[in-house]
């Protein structure tokens, strides 16, 4: 008879798995409503949007019902004037991780979804939104939806993933395969820190290959695309070169001077004169500032830009904020630089090693495109 307890005994067993995974699936499947009211924007709200990065539009709606009294979670859908939503343009998780009955959606986003209803850059148009409330596997979408108008940014619709500069006027010439890339600084927004020839053409292309897209500027200001565009300078400098594609913007600030910014004295110490493709470099003697409490030796740099006919100081700092000196082990990123919102004196310093301190020493800036912003610092 061992075998009929056996059995009796695997029955069970298996009764009880299934009984877990029908407990488990009560809460992943439990019935969710749709949402009845969709609050904010209003039906046909008008909405200029701005390039600022902190530009939003609050969505807003009422919370749906769970049959087991749990909460839901909820997706913001877009589609063209007369979707159904089936194949929405975009989709928006809530606010909180989708918890929240509310959310706020940047101006860089709407432009993209009026970018997928066709709306042109700098046009106006309209689009529908709604709602899904969800609970496990349940989506329900609103019977609600509300329409918007945009008036779009002046921005491009497909975004370069990648970014480079090349041409006669560029630093490493006509190669297409030798062209230098841009650092990808935000979404959609490039910089370089190259020098340029006065007179002399250069595009800038998303590949390095003879079929890439090719962007250019005729005013220093908007940026196009266009296969038979190109770019001059003209001056002869190195410049930086910021692009936001978000906004078809592009800036150019010629960089004057960079240089080593010693804390203790307020100033500038040691020039770093540029060697090319986004490095300064220079060998040089660094004294430490005696203080009561021992020798100070924290620093930074400072570059002397212009840009549009304006001079305008900027200054380079630390990653990591960081208040003491590299080791052995220090790792790679305490070098990392970043460009610093604002001037100060003691702020988003480094400190030099001992070694530094009355001996040559050779400091270098590095501003390419494919690495981390960085620095080095080797006493001879």
């Amino acid at each position: 008879m061992k075998w009929y307890f056996k059995v009796i005994a695997m029955l069970a067993l298996v009764a009880n798995i299934v009984s877990c995974k029908k407990d488990d699936m009560k809460y992943s499947d439990a019935d969710v409503s749709a949402v009845e009211n969709l609050y904010a924007p209003t039906d046909g709200k008008a909405v200029k949007l701005l390039s600022s990065s902190s530009a939003a539009l609050y969505f807003e709606w009422e919370s749906a019902l769970v049959a087991d009294g749990g909460a839901a979670q909820y997706e913001v859908v877009f589609d063209k004037l007369n979707g159904d939503f089936s194949k929405p343009l975009y989709t928006v998780t809530s606010d909180n991780n989708g918890n929240s009955n509310g959310a706020n959606i940047s101006h860089k986003i709407l432009n993209q979804v009026a970018a997928k209803a066709g709306i042109e850059p700098g046009a106006s148009g309209d689009i529908s939104w709604s709602v899904y409330s969800i609970r496990g596997m349940k989506r329900v979408l609103s019977k609600v939806k509300k329409n918007l108008n945009i008036k779009t940014l002046e921005g491009f619709a497909d975004i370069p993933d990648e970014l480079f500069i090349t041409g006669e006027g560029a630093e490493n010439g006509t190669t297409i395969a030798q062209a230098i890339p841009f650092k990808l600084v935000g979404n959609g927004e490039y910089e370089i820190f190259t020098k340029l020839e006065a007179g002399k053409k250069y595009i800038f292309t998303d590949r390095k290959s003879a079929d890439g897209r090719v962007f250019y500027s005729e005013d220093q200001t908007k940026i196009k695309e266009a296969e038979t565009g190109s770019n001059t300078v003209a001056k002869t400098a190195v410049y930086r070169i910021r692009i936001d594609f978000n906004v078809s913007t592009i800036t150019y600030s010629e960089i004057k001077s960079m240089g080593v910014y010693f804390s203790p004295s307020g100033a500038v110490v040691l020039d770093l004169p540029y060697q090319g493709k986004g490095i300064w470099s220079a060998t040089g003697v660094i004294n430490f500032k005696q203080e009561s409490w021992g020798r100070d030796q924290r620093y930074k740099f400072q570059m002397e830009t212009v840009k549009a006919g304006k001079a305008e100081t900027v200054q380079l700092g630390t990653q990591t904020g960081t208040d003491s000196p590299p080791n052995s082990s220090s790792a790679p990123s305490y070098y990392f630089v970043r460009i610093l919102p604002n001037l100060s004196q003691w702020d988003d310093k480094w400190k030099f090693v001992d070694a530094v301190d009355g001996r040559p020493t050779k400091i270098s800036m590095i501003l390419q495109g494919d690495k981390d912003y960085t620095h080095a610092v080797v006493p001879n």
